[in-house]
């Protein structure tokens, strides 16, 4: 199954006796955010009293969900929540932001060198994520379509485009799908900016009161601790979502994005979202004049 469908909706049984509104949580399919929230959707932490309504979708219908008001806490990229700043807050918790995680710029054709050309076609995966967000920065006005991140690869193999910005398992199966590395977009934003690439969060809506929100966040960071001391537990969720389906695939993805900073974003992850903010400002990619604020527990 490919992320871009809503796969299944999780919701408590109705005898469970619940006082507190329902809260609608959407995630991604990806592996990362499907170990994170494995205990959440299977009632393997406490919920605290909250009613979640979880959708998992592909991570552009993420930020096409928030613009639109129809989640009250999701995942998001980095780049719609730039945009999202006056309504919705970073929760401290299931960022994904390090080292060598960046999307990774490819061709079908090998040797290619990080130029594009004027009537060259580069595919990225929805227009506010933060992979688009990066191709922008360091590309200026490429050509770009957009695509859903699953079908860039066998666009390239078809040759059906020229370049491709890759996210997501794909970093692991690129070569083996017979595609060329011309750049590593992370790699360049790390040296230019001496900063951990911060790529998405989860945001909730300033409209919830705050003892709403601080149930959510420890609920969520409960949640990533358990995967995190029960890692193979997880595996039975991450296959029934992911577009890859080998374990080892699956495994080193969550080795890359889940760390010490999907737990909690700390000082290092706050500076890093602050420059993407001032970046994203600088080059035009955004304009509203709030910053990104971190939830406070």
């Amino acid at each position: 199954m490919k992320c871009g469908q809503i796969l299944k909706a999780y919701a408590p049984q109705p005898d469970e006796d619940l006082n507190d509104p329902k809260i609608r949580l959407a995630i991604s399919t990806c592996p990362n955010d499907t170990f994170a929230f494995h205990a959440l959707m299977n009632r393997l932490v406490d919920w605290r009293g909250l009613d979640f309504e979880i959708r998992l979708l592909d991570i552009q219908q993420l930020n096409d969900g928030l613009f639109a008001g129809s989640f009250d806490v999701a995942k998001a990229s980095f780049h719609a929540a730039v945009l999202l700043a006056d309504s919705m807050w970073v929760l401290p918790s299931g960022s994904a932001l390090g080292f060598g995680v960046g999307p990774l710029l490819l061709s079908a054709q090998p040797n290619q060198t990080p130029v594009i050309k004027v009537d060259s076609v580069t595919l990225c995966p929805g227009t506010h994520t933060t992979a688009t967000m990066l191709f922008r920065l360091f590309y200026g006005d490429a050509n770009v379509e957009q695509e859903l991140f699953s079908d860039i690869m066998p666009r390239l193999k078809n040759q059906t485009a020229d370049f491709g910005v890759c996210i997501h398992e794909g970093r692991f199966t690129w070569e083996e799908n017979g595609l060329s590395l011309v750049e590593d977009l992370g790699t360049r934003w790390e040296n230019e900016t001496d900063s951990p690439l911060p790529l998405g969060g989860i945001l909730a809506s300033k409209s919830l009161d705050r003892d709403t929100v601080t149930k959510v966040q420890a609920v969520i960071r409960e949640s990533i601790e358990f995967s995190n001391a029960n890692p193979d537990a997880a595996l039975p969720t991450m296959r029934k979502n992911a577009a890859e389906f080998d374990d080892d695939v699956l495994m080193k993805h969550v080795e890359l994005y889940v760390n010490d900073w999907t737990v909690d974003l700390g000082e290092v992850g706050r500076k890093a979202l602050a420059v993407l903010s001032q970046e994203a400002r600088k080059c035009g990619l955004a304009t509203t004049k709030h910053e990104l604020e971190i939830y406070d527990e």
